[in-house]
């Protein structure tokens, strides 16, 4: 698992910053749309975002459906070792109705293009280039990663720690109606 508070002590964080900035981490655009709502197990969980591939994302209209909300970056090891687990629950899991979504921590989009082509990663991802700082990430109070959230079929958040048993996990949210 990559922690935030790692990254952020001493001057490996500002040397590592200034070679994110050196190597052209890529701006966030001024009209980039995002609405993040607040996040409590049990309430209704808002998320909206146009996601790298263009799809516009949008969890009130993915009612019905169970979401995984996955938090990770191409570049943290714990991320891409958990990869081949996620990518199982959805192949398993997406014709019953199981959604992904993907909030990327990349500061280049070419290696997050690279892997999601790559890995055949099929759902939406948001990116803005940001790092530790992504906006979402941010908003949400995301300090480690990976980290897994899942939203029940009529949109509230479930679970803020879906990686142990995450095909279990969906698999109970599915049942309910």
């Amino acid at each position: 698992m990559h922690s935030r508070s790692l990254f952020l002590k001493g001057k490996t964080y500002l040397a590592l910053l200034t070679l994110l900035t050196l190597a052209g981490a890529a701006p966030v655009a001024a009209a980039d749309a995002l609405e993040v709502g607040k996040a409590k197990v049990g309430q209704p969980f808002v998320l909206k975002f146009k996601a790298t591939d263009g799809r516009e994302v949008d969890l009130s209209k993915m009612k019905g459906k169970v979401v995984l909300v996955d938090f990770w970056a191409t570049w943290c090891g714990p991320c891409i070792k958990e990869l081949p687990n996620v990518k199982a629950a959805y192949d398993r899991l997406h014709d019953k109705g199981f959604e992904i979504v993907g909030i990327s921590f990349d500061n280049k989009k070419a290696a997050l293009n690279h892997v999601v082509k790559k890995e055949k990663m099929e759902w939406p991802q948001y990116f803005d280039g940001r790092g530790w700082e992504n906006r979402i990430g941010e908003k949400l109070g995301i300090e480690s990663i990976p980290t897994m959230w899942l939203i029940d079929r009529k949109g509230n958040l479930r679970e803020m720690n879906a990686r142990k048993d995450l095909v279990a996990q969906v698999e109970k949210l599915l049942a309910e109606q």
